[in-house]
């Protein structure tokens, strides 16, 4: 299923058929304020296996974001983490930037792994704060490539749709998305790393 969300007014019914469908165990590609992304309810274990299997991998081996609607949600799933971090985050969330955090005990959890660490994401897009907030919890996130060497990341919701809408519930088209990924900003040990360079800038 195509469904058409505008950013600046999102359908409240459109919002309520994603949010059902994650509750469900779906599988959703969703537009961020980066690339699409492909994600579940962090809650829903078959949904996990089916996105790690999209991606082509295991659930206990996946790197998946959590995208969170604000930054109260972390201390579910991290452990406390310094101002500095926090001052850090709060600054430039929502916003392009993957924080990778360590983990509480809840995540291994959920993954069925040994999984130490946790990428978050708070991303300024208003379709995804609107289902997450209404979802009631994090989505994960993966981002999904594109084979084709050139084209790095897909940005056509038609095409992705085209592509993956017998592998997923429901494809959202936010309009065309970006081709660069988030900054990725490592936090677990005594200096903030910058890991990779994105959309995001310090």
């Amino acid at each position: 299923m195509l469904i058409k969300l505008y950013p600046d007014n999102p359908n409240p019914r459109h919002i309520r058929t994603v949010v059902d469908c994650l509750k469900r165990g779906g599988t959703v590609i969703f537009p961020t304020d980066t690339i699409y992304a492909l994600g579940c309810d962090i809650y829903q274990t078959r949904a996990l296996d089916r996105v790690a299997q999209i991606k082509g991998t295991q659930r206990e081996k996946a790197n998946f974001s959590f995208l969170c609607h604000d930054l109260s949600q972390l201390s579910d799933f991290t452990k406390p983490i310094n101002n500095d971090v926090f001052k850090l985050m709060k600054s430039t969330l929502p916003g392009p930037f993957t924080f990778i955090l360590n983990a509480n005990n809840n995540v291994p959890k959920l993954f069925q792994s040994k999984k130490k660490t946790l990428g978050i994401r708070v991303p300024d897009n208003n379709i995804m704060s609107e289902i997450i907030r209404e979802l009631g919890n994090p989505i994960t996130s993966t981002s999904i490539h594109d084979e084709d060497d050139i084209i790095e990341y897909t940005t056509d919701p038609e095409l992705i749709h085209e592509k993956f809408e017998s592998l997923v519930d429901i494809v959202i088209d936010g309009g065309y998305g970006d081709n660069e990924p988030s900054t990725i900003i490592d936090c677990t040990g005594d200096e903030i790393l910058v890991v990779r360079e994105g959309k995001g800038k310090l």
